[in-house]
C-alpha cells in the first residue's frame, strides 16, 4: 500500500430505532448492529473474530438527544469510517437493510473524506486505553501519549505492511475537553473513557497518520465505537 493511496470511506446510514436506548448503551448498541451485519458473510465473520485491529470505527446517533436518551420511533444517523474499501462495499450494501432487534437500517450514504491540511483531530466518542480501572490512576499524561501514539503507528504499520520511521511528532498540543471521566457500558462494565484534541503537526507523515485515524480511530477499541474522532481544516 502507497502512503498516497489511503482513502477514508465514510458511510452515512439511516436507522430507525425500534425502542429506547440511554445514552450510556448507544455505542453498545450500535456495535451490536454492525458486528451482526459482519457475521452475515463468512469472510467478513472471520475479520471480526481475528484478533487484529479493524480498521473502522463509528460515532454515537446523531442528532443528539440532550435528555439522555434516544428515542424509539425516531430516525437517527449512524457516521461509520473505514480505510478498508472492501469493508466499505461490503457494509454499505448490507447496512441499508440490516436489523436488530433495537436498530433497522433505511437508507445509506458514502463518500470519501477530501484530504486537506488538517489543523485538529477531536474525538466525538470517548478515548479509550484499557487499564484496570481509569487510566490517570495508573500512569502519568506522558504515558498516555506515548500509548496514544504507539497505538496509532501500530495500526498504520498493520495497514501499510511496513514499518515506518517512528521519529516524527504528530501533534503539537493535546487538549483534554472533559473535567471527569465519560462512562459507557461494555459487556456488563463501565469504561471511563476522555474525549481530546490535538494540534496535528504540520510535516507529511503527521497529516498522512492524521488522516489515516481520521478511518481507524484513536487509541483502543475504535470497533467499539471509541476514539471516533472529526477534525478541522487549515
Amino acid at each position: 500500500m502507497e502512503k498516497n493511496n489511503i482513502k477514508v470511506y465514510e458511510i452515512r446510514i439511516k436507522v430507525y430505532i425500534l425502542r429506547d436506548i440511554p445514552l450510556q448503551e448507544i455505542l453498545a448498541t450500535e456495535a451490536e448492529f454492525i458486528d451482526s451485519a459482519l457475521a452475515q458473510d463468512q469472510r467478513w465473520l472471520e475479520y471480526h473474530e481475528v484478533n487484529q485491529y479493524k480498521n473502522y470505527c463509528f460515532a454515537g446517533l446523531y442528532p443528539i438527544e440532550k435528555e439522555g436518551v434516544y428515542k424509539k420511533g425516531n430516525i437517527y444517523t449512524i457516521t461509520l469510517r473505514t480505510v478498508n474499501v472492501d469493508l466499505a462495499r461490503y457494509l454499505s450494501n448490507i447496512l441499508r437493510n440490516h436489523y436488530t432487534d433495537v436498530i433497522k437500517g433505511l437508507t445509506v450514504e458514502n463518500r470519501i473524506l477530501p484530504k486537506k491540511i488538517i489543523s485538529e483531530i477531536y474525538s466525538l466518542t470517548p478515548v479509550i486505553q484499557k487499564f484496570d480501572g481509569y487510566w490517570k490512576k495508573q500512569i502519568s499524561i506522558g504515558g498516555f501519549e506515548r500509548r496514544l501514539f504507539e497505538n496509532a503507528v501500530k495500526k498504520y504499520d498493520q495497514y501499510m505492511g511496513e514499518r515506518i520511521e517512528e521519529n516524527f511528532q504528530l501533534y503539537t498540543n493535546i487538549i483534554f475537553l472533559n473535567r471527569k471521566p465519560i462512562a459507557n457500558e461494555y459487556k456488563g462494565i463501565r469504561l471511563l473513557g476522555d474525549k481530546i484534541s490535538l494540534k496535528i503537526a504540520d510535516d507529511v507523515q503527521a497529516q498522512e497518520m492524521a488522516y489515516f485515524l481520521l478511518g481507524t480511530g484513536l487509541c483502543e477499541m475504535n470497533s467499539r465505537g471509541y476514539g471516533y474522532c472529526n477534525y478541522r481544516w487549515v
